[in-house]
């Protein structure tokens, strides 16, 4: 998958100007994706010359006037060839993971610490899934929303998301019980 994917799909929601993909993009598809502003500008730029999208100037009195990004029907047709395409099966990498393979038994204090981190990170990230769901909802039950909801497609991704962090918080809680115990069981023995 490449950015241009994921900013077809952004923009897929409604039109955008750069700096509303950016706020949708750090709300919804960072959650899955990442990219920094200059790559989000750059790729509008591409997807632009490529006929996927197109971009009008609105005016603005007290503000530079700023370009307003839709997608095309050219681009409504490769955001369906991609949807079609089977997913490639996703690959963890994670910097952590490695230092938790290497750690030492006898001084685990910095794992201890990075896991503490972790946990504080994910306990973050869910409160925020928490209140972007609970803006989604706006009043209606899950199930209500699942059947009937106009953006199903950044529900189930926030629904992976919470998932995701929910796993992280109760896996970050394993490695700190066992950490600290070995620890606290080395240092009694």
């Amino acid at each position: 998958m490449s950015l241009r994917h994921a900013l077809l799909a952004a923009l897929a929601q409604g039109e955008a100007s750069g700096y509303e993909l950016a706020k949708r993009f750090d709300v919804g598809v960072a959650n899955f994706w990442s990219a920094t502003p200059q790559q989000l500008y750059r790729d509008l730029e591409r997807l632009e010359q490529d006929g996927l999208i197109s971009a009008r100037v609105v005016e603005q009195s007290k503000r530079p006037n700023k370009r307003v990004f839709t997608v095309t029907p050219a681009g409504q047709e490769e955001l369906r060839a991609f949807g079609r395409r089977p997913a490639k099966p996703p690959a963890m990498r994670d910097e952590f993971l490695v230092k938790l393979q290497a750690v030492d038994p006898d001084d685990p204090a910095a794992m201890i610490a990075a896991a503490t981190e972790r946990l504080a990170w994910s306990r973050g990230k869910l409160a925020g899934y928490d209140k972007l769901r609970e803006r989604m909802l706006a009043g209606r039950d899950e199930d209500e929303y699942l059947r009937a909801g106009e953006q199903i497609g950044p529900y189930l991704t926030l629904m992976a998301g919470r998932l995701y962090e929910q796993m992280n918080i109760r896996w970050a809680t394993t490695v700190l019980e066992t950490l600290t115990n070995r620890r606290t069981n080395r240092s009694a023995g």
